[in-house]
């Protein structure tokens, strides 16, 4: 069975930084791509940053240049350093698959809200 845990949400001033964390299980991590995904309220869920197997990135347009993704296959996990955070990055980060997520995977996602 299949297991993402999310943790390193939180609440942060306009202009700071958070530093998200996915842990996986039950899948072979090293050989599978991994993102993180987002959903505000009110909207549809949408994609934020992706890591293929190999180490190559992708970025949504409203993040790039602010967010890095990263990996470690040793600890089964994936991170998502968060800069220059603005009030539109408030949502429930989620992490999955990528390319492709899998619908039934999903964990419980963490919060992060950006506000003064």
């Amino acid at each position: 069975q299949v297991h993402l845990v999310e943790s390193g949400g939180g609440l942060v001033q306009p202009g700071g930084s958070l530093k998200l964390s996915c842990v996986a299980s039950g899948i072979i991590f090293s050989n599978n791509g991994m993102g993180w995904y987002r959903q505000a309220p009110g909207k549809q869920r949408e994609f934020v940053a992706g890591i293929s197997y190999g180490g190559t990135t992708n970025y949504a347009g409203s993040v790039k240049g602010r967010f890095t993704i990263s990996r470690d296959n040793a600890k089964h996990t994936v991170y998502v350093q968060m800069n220059s955070l603005k009030p539109e990055d408030t949502a429930v980060y989620y992490c999955n698959l990528f390319p492709g997520y899998n619908s039934n995977y999903w964990g419980q996602g963490t919060q992060v809200t950006v506000s003064s």
